[in-house]
Formats: C-alpha cells, structure tokens, sequence
C-alpha cells in the first residue's frame, strides 16, 4: 500500500502529485490558434511516484515527467510520461520510495547506494535532432520527441567526463553550437566546474574543468558572441554537512558574488574573477559584449528564494516578500577593478524568456513573470512557496512594460516563446495557467507584442497539470516524421 503524501506545502494543493501519465487527442480550443504555429511544446516537471522516504522532501525532488503539447492546423494534442530513470524504475520495482533527502546520498536506502539518483525533472532540450531531459546534479536522459519514451541516459556518445550537465544550456541561434557547464562536476560539494562546446551536429568537441571560489549552486550561465559569464552565488554545500544527513544548500550570506568572465573562444585558464554584494539569481535573461563591457541581464533576490533552503539557514522570510529586480550588471573588460556595475531595468520576478533570435546579442524585448499583490493574494504552487500571477513584456531600451493577469485565484507557469513566420510579427507567448478554484489548468496563448489583449485561443485541460520547472518550442520542421 502506498502511504499518503504530507499535507505540507509541496505536496498539497496545486502541488499535490498528479502521476499520471497520459495521451489526450485533440483538445477543446477556445478562440483561434493561428496555422502558422506549428510545432511541439516540451514541459519538464517534477512530479514525485512515492511520498518522501524520511517523512519530508523539497517539491525539487519530484521524479521527471516530460510533457508535449503539440500544435499543427489549430489542433492540439497531449502526452505525458515518465522519465524511466534507474531510481524511478528501482522504487517502483520496491513499490516504495527508496532514495532519501534532496541531493543526499548518504540519506538514502543502502540497496540503492550503487544507483543514480537522477530525477531528470528540471528542463527539456532541444539539440542537433536530440531531445534531452536535464538536471543540474546528474547528466541528462535521451526522449524519443515523437512517443516521450526514454531511450537511456546521454554522455555524447561518451565523450562528456563531467558527472553533471545544466538544465541551462546556451544555443547559439547562428552557429548552432550549445555551450553547457557542470556544478560538482568531479563529486559532490567539489568546486569542480566543467564548461563544455556541442557543434551542431550534436558532438562535443571540448571540455575544460576549472575550480569555482567556492562551492555553490551555479545553476544559469551566459553566452555571448565573444565571451562566457559564470555566476557563482553564495548558496553553499559543505560534504562534512551532507554526510551528517545535513542539507545539501545553504545560504551564506557573508560570502561575496563571485562572477568569472572568459573569452568564448578561450580557455577556462582566462576566467577573470568579479566580486559584489551577496545576491541569488537562478534565470538570465540575456547577456552581449559591446567592446570591452560585457552585460548580463538576470533576475535577482537579495536572499535565496527557495524556503527550504532559507530554513536550513535559519533565515525567516514570507517568498513573497523577497525583494528582487530585474537588472543589468556590466563587467569593464578594461579597467583593473574587480566590481560590476548594476543598473535595474525593472521589477522582481522570474523565468526571464526572449526570442530565440535575440539571444547572446543586444536585443530589445524580454519576457518575464512577477507577483502583483494588487491581483490577489499569494497562492501555494511550485518550490518557491507561491506562484507568480502576472506576465510582464518589457522593451529594454525604454523600460516600457507591458503586462497580462489572468485574474483573482489563477497563477502562471513558465512561458514559452514561439515564433512568427510573419515579417515584424514578435511571435506568441504560451503557457499554462492554473485554476486554482477548479484544481484544473488551461494553456493561454497570447501575441507577445500585444499582451494587453489577452489570450487569442485558450486550450482547456481536463485535468490539473503540476508546477513545470521548464519548457521548450521546437518547431514542426524540425521534428522527426
């Protein structure tokens, strides 16, 4: 028999685990999909099979379900499934859960000491005809992009010597290439970071470690045409603290920002070393050289966001009442200072998104999420304790915003952005919307340049689809037949 799951906050309302696996044909569209959106919508979501092994865990520890929305001649179809992991497949042979605390070991089942604690829950990536579902703390895990089903875990034909991969990547929308870095990449704790090229055919064709100042969470990274930013914040591992059965992060706030700027077609042996104030950012928007600036547009808090982690610190703060910005940090390639200057571009929030077109050059428009308590107030849903409500579309050379709210009781997953064919047509935003007073979703689909409008189509759900970390839009053209 399997037990309940706590009534805590990862695991109750909106974050109750769903584990369904599923296929739905042809959803209920209100409103009109525009033909020229043609192509599949992946979702990452963590999405646990068993309640926690020692009673609690973090929503982060969620087993990985992909999922695909996917949109031809203004229909849409679902499917949903599993990423059949060894610890998935091991704890569903138990009948139970198996593996212990978030980023653990030491916590779990001795029978499963031997196996990969990989949950692969985090984002889906699209690259050279592959689709991967990442997690920061393991390498990635190879979909069939047609069925969803797993075809095993992916080293780049064993070329990859890192034990990690980012669910971040960076694609370069000229060349094609996919830059990706590894936290903890030679064991856990370890400052060991790896920095890794992928051509566009899908081979990696070098891999350089470095040791980061200090161990910590490194979860996004920069590219720009002509150089690499890696930004290490101080949210911290300790291995005497993990093997005590202790939390894998915590904040350290009297620790400095630690942000290393290299040439992209250098060596890890250039990194140049930038301190400031003690910030946590997961998501960057963007980032461009302009000579010898570099700047790096990302969402930052003045404390870890996460409450798990913020009470294995002994730090007592509402999510809600973080506060955060959206800013600009540039790096002087040319002055001998160690600082960075910042500029805030506009207010709080997360899951920064720009076309695919715009990214590692100066650009115009971002997309991002925030929380308006003036729509409501804040409801329980995803890792960080609530959900954000508000869309916000931001020209960054004006600081014009633009913004959409569903309304009183709705919160908004990750948007994902999908491209027009239409010269001067800024493309669509997508994404889930949760219905907090029906426990049911919707996907809304808006114009990116017009959110003020409100949804052009919205796609019904017949039933309530857990918090997604990530997504990706690969257009038709682009999938197998």
């Amino acid at each position: 028999m399997t037990n309940p799951f706590p009534n805590t906050a990862d695991f109750s309302g909106f974050n109750q685990p769903a584990r369904i696996e599923c296929d739905i044909s042809d959803l209920v569209v209100q409103g009109c999909i525009p033909d020229e959106i043609d192509g599949a919508w992946y979702r990452m979501t963590p999405d646990p099979q068993y309640p926690p092994l020692n009673g609690q865990d973090t929503f982060l520890s969620g087993d990985g379900m992909m999922s695909m929305f996917r949109i031809a001649a203004g229909h849409v179809d679902f499917k949903m499934r599993y990423v059949q992991t060894p610890r998935l497949q091991a704890e569903r042979a138990a009948r139970g859960r198996l593996f212990g605390d978030y980023r653990n070991p030491f916590t779990d089942n001795p029978s499963v000491r031997h196996l990969s604690r990989a949950t692969a829950n985090t984002t889906p990536i699209w690259h050279a005809g592959k689709l991967l579902a990442a997690k920061e703390d393991e390498r990635p895990y190879r979909m069939d992009p047609l069925t969803l089903a797993t075809l095993g875990p992916w080293d780049f034909e064993g070329a990859l010597r890192s034990q990690t991969m980012t669910a971040h990547p960076r694609i370069d929308p000229d060349t094609g290439e996919m830059f990706v870095f590894g936290q903890e990449a030679g064991g856990i704790a370890t400052r060991d970071v790896s920095y890794a090229v992928i051509d566009r055919r899908g081979k990696l064709v070098s891999e350089e470690w470095f040791q980061a100042p200090y161990a910590a969470l490194i979860h996004d990274f920069a590219v720009t045409k002509q150089h690499v930013v890696f930004p290490v914040f101080p949210t911290t591992a300790d291995l005497q603290r993990i093997r005590s059965g202790g939390p894998h992060w915590i904040w350290e706030p009297g620790r400095s920002s630690c942000i290393g700027v290299m040439p992209r077609g250098g060596s890890v042996k250039q990194l140049r070393w930038f301190t400031g104030p003690a910030f946590m950012a997961y998501h960057i928007m963007n980032a461009f050289s302009a000579g010898d600036w570099v700047h790096l547009d990302l969402t930052r808090n003045r404390v870890n966001q996460f409450p798990f982690i913020r009470e294995a610190s002994g730090i007592v703060a509402a999510a809600e009442d973080i506060p955060g910005d959206l800013v600009r940090w540039t790096f002087d390639l040319a002055s001998k200072s160690e600082g960075f200057s910042e500029r805030v571009l506009g207010p709080g929030g997360d899951f920064p998104r720009i076309a695919c077109r715009d990214g590692m050059r100066e650009y115009g428009i971002g997309y991002y999420q925030t929380y308006d308590p003036a729509i409501g107030p804040p409801l329980n849903i995803g890792p960080a304790g609530f959900g954000f409500n508000t869309i916000l579309r931001i020209n960054l050379r004006t600081g014009a915003l633009q913004k959409f709210a569903p309304g009183p009781r709705i919160t908004v997953q990750e948007h994902v952005h999908i491209r027009s064919g239409r010269p001067g047509h800024e493309g669509y935003l997508a994404f889930v919307a949760d219905l907090h007073e029906h426990n049911l979703s919707e996907v809304m689909l808006l114009e990116a340049a017009h959110l003020e409008r409100g949804p052009i189509a919205r796609i019904s759900m017949p039933l309530r689809l857990r918090c997604q970390f990530h997504g990706v839009w690969v257009p038709g053209e682009q999938l197998p037949h």
